[in-house]
């Protein structure tokens, strides 16, 4: 099995990693942040506008990989402050909507950039030998 390393021009991601790495028909979402596009700036808004850019975010690495939102298995989702869950949830099922992936939110992490919210995830490739 051959292992492709993503980096998605235009999108901010620090140095020490890749934002995808695809193995086989999965494809690894690297820690991602609420950041504007070619910037390491995070969108003004807290939680929930932090929430749905990352996931925006998300959605444009998948694309590079040749998949979308939909094929989302597994999510994992950092909070700076779990008293912002239900911001960050309103702002995840009205990006991902109603066909939800696993997931597991962890409060109370320090993350990167000061940021309110990460996300990493893992997606299934259909027909990804095809």
């Amino acid at each position: 099995m051959s292992v492709q390393r993503v980096v998605v021009p235009g999108l901010a991601k620090l140095p020490a990693f890749c934002h995808a790495t695809i193995a086989g028909d999965f494809i690894f979402v690297s820690g991602t942040l609420g950041t504007l596009p070619d910037s390491m700036q995070l969108v003004a808004g807290g939680t929930g506008a932090q929430t749905e850019q990352t996931l925006r975010n998300i959605e444009t690495i998948l694309a590079a990989c040749g998949a979308r939102l939909s094929d989302l298995v597994k999510v994992n989702v950092y909070l700076a402050d779990m008293a912002t869950f239900g911001e960050m949830n309103d702002a995840y099922l009205k990006v991902i909507g109603n066909e939800v992936p696993a997931r597991i939110t962890v409060g109370r992490a320090d993350l990167a950039l000061g940021a309110a919210v990460e996300i990493d995830a893992v997606a299934y490739r259909p027909h990804a030998n095809s």
